[in-house]
């Protein structure tokens, strides 16, 4: 019995409360007490910052909606209580917008019970054998673990560490200077193929993670009119129907739409007006009207001689 009493193991548990400490940005701390409210608070180590909004979503990776946006984004130390949240299975992350118009994604978490550290301390007589439990063991589970190895009278087990997932990866997306969409990674190939489907439009990456979006600009074709229009010699024609029954006037003018001269009736179809009625070559607007309404506004060309 003796032998025996002294192979039992003497186990020593010290219960450490966690206290909330606050994480310093980009980390921070998210915990529960049971009472379904997510109580999130960090330390803001930045110098200067314009904006701190906290993220809530169902999913880890997407579907990230603003809870809640700070009115004191400079505060050295803040939190907010998360009294609507439907239930402790939410993930939260925290946005930070810095005064040069950087910004950031904080890693998504859920929320964890007040947890406590369980310290178990094996003594034998050849040496000392000490087993941590990590924290986010919750004090029942502390409690199940001891019973156990105080039943079993076996070597504890560290509790494996759970590697925290990458942080999430997202795009910028600009058009010239201003930044129109935000857009994480997974989506990154069905927003590219949308846009080479979808649109004429080119996506250019011009760094690790900015995406600048060219729109097409379609070139433009010059169709000439077929009431006026210029001949093969320079020289301009005049073709209108039914000139017998209609009353046709020609106004012209330059590109910047200074008027340059006017046909107050036009008698005959066809009709040839020289191009020396023109101070220079190139592009010209016209007005025709018809009966003293607008029929066509259009352009012409007047070549060199």
């Amino acid at each position: 019995m003796r032998k025996l009493a002294a192979l039992l193991l003497i186990l020593t548990c010290t219960l450490c409360t966690n206290s909330w400490a606050q994480d310093t940005l980009p980390k921070f701390t998210v915990v529960t007490k049971g009472n379904k409210k997510a109580i999130i608070s960090w330390v803001n180590n930045y110098p200067v910052v314009t904006q701190i909004s906290i993220q809530r979503s169902l999913d880890s990776l997407r579907g990230f909606v603003t809870i809640m946006s700070m009115a004191d984004p400079t505060a050295p130390q803040n939190g907010f209580v998360d009294s609507k949240a439907p239930d402790m299975k939410q993930f939260y992350r925290i946005f930070v917008v810095k005064n040069n118009g950087q910004f950031l994604f904080t890693q998504s978490k859920r929320p964890y019970w007040d947890t406590a550290k369980v310290e178990v301390v094996k003594q034998q007589p050849e040496n000392g054998r000490r087993v941590i439990i990590q924290d986010g063991v919750s004090e029942k589970q502390a409690e199940e673990i001891k019973e156990k190895l105080q039943s079993n009278n076996t070597p504890a087990t560290p509790t494996p560490v759970v590697k925290p997932p990458e942080p999430e990866k997202f795009y910028f997306v600009k058009k010239l200077d201003t930044l129109v969409a935000t857009i994480n990674a997974k989506e990154l190939k069905k927003f590219r193929d949308s846009v080479v489907i979808k649109t004429k439009d080119t996506l250019a990456f011009v760094g690790l993670d900015t995406i600048v979006l060219k729109p097409f600009v379609p070139k433009e074709v010059y169709k000439p009119s077929k009431f006026v229009y210029t001949e093969k010699d320079g020289n301009i024609a005049i073709n209108l129907p039914f000139t017998g029954m209609h009353h046709y006037s020609i106004k012209f003018f330059d590109m910047q739409g200074i008027p340059q001269f006017d046909i107050d009736e036009v008698k005959e179809s066809p009709l040839l007006i020289d191009k020396v009625n023109f101070l220079k070559s190139g592009w010209y607007k016209f007005e025709l009207y018809e009966d003293g309404k607008l029929k066509e506004k259009h352009r012409l060309f007047i070549p060199k001689d």
